[in-house]
């Protein structure tokens, strides 16, 4: 079960996260620096099928039913009810990177559009946004234990024409914008 630590470059945030294929899916949990905790359960396909986040004020609780995302969001005890067509949740977690990336099953050089969710700031602000995932390639790294195979994506945010690369070695992120591994604690989950 891969754990370890990320920093968000913005803020010079620390994530420590755990995650672990299950029976029935995948499951990415995190506490950052900052108060936010992060509880990511996906399900065979990798869907999203329950994600809560939670700020130091705000919280959300959702995950896809059906076709559409459905979620609650409150700064307080009642929260407001939303659906979305879109196929998952996106924020500056990298767990939701491995749940997109996964769900959509990408062959070498094949590429997506996908509709998202995107949560963002400690209010998690809901806004709608397409996204282009292209797979571009795969390099393989020789470690001491066995060839690491890391995965390279190509997102465009369709909205702004704006490209960043991920990198994904399994269930853990290697690299993304603002994104720094520092620590971890086990190899990744290659054979999912």
């Amino acid at each position: 079960m891969p754990a370890g630590a990320y920093l968000h470059l913005e803020g010079e945030i620390e994530e420590r996260f755990q995650c672990a294929p299950g029976p029935g899916g995948w499951r990415y949990t995190a506490r950052r620096s900052d108060g936010v905790r992060v509880d990511l359960v996906t399900d065979a396909r990798w869907r999203q099928i329950r994600v809560e986040l939670v700020t130091p004020t705000w919280w959300l609780r959702g995950g896809l039913t059906g076709p559409k995302l459905a979620w609650v969001r409150a700064a307080g005890e009642t929260g407001t009810e939303h659906t979305e067509r879109a196929a998952g949740f996106l924020s500056d977690s990298p767990g939701f990177l491995v749940a997109i990336a996964h769900s959509l099953a990408l062959d070498e050089n094949a590429e997506t559009d996908v509709r998202l969710v995107q949560l963002n700031g400690p209010s998690l602000a809901p806004l709608t946004t397409t996204w282009r995932w292209h797979r571009s390639g795969t390099a393989v790294y020789e470690t001491d234990t066995e060839p690491l195979p890391v995965a390279q994506y190509e997102i465009t945010d369709l909205a702004t024409g704006e490209i960043e690369a991920v990198h994904l070695a399994g269930d853990v992120v290697v690299a993304a914008p603002g994104i720094e591994l520092t620590e971890l604690e086990s190899p990744p989950n290659l054979r999912l």
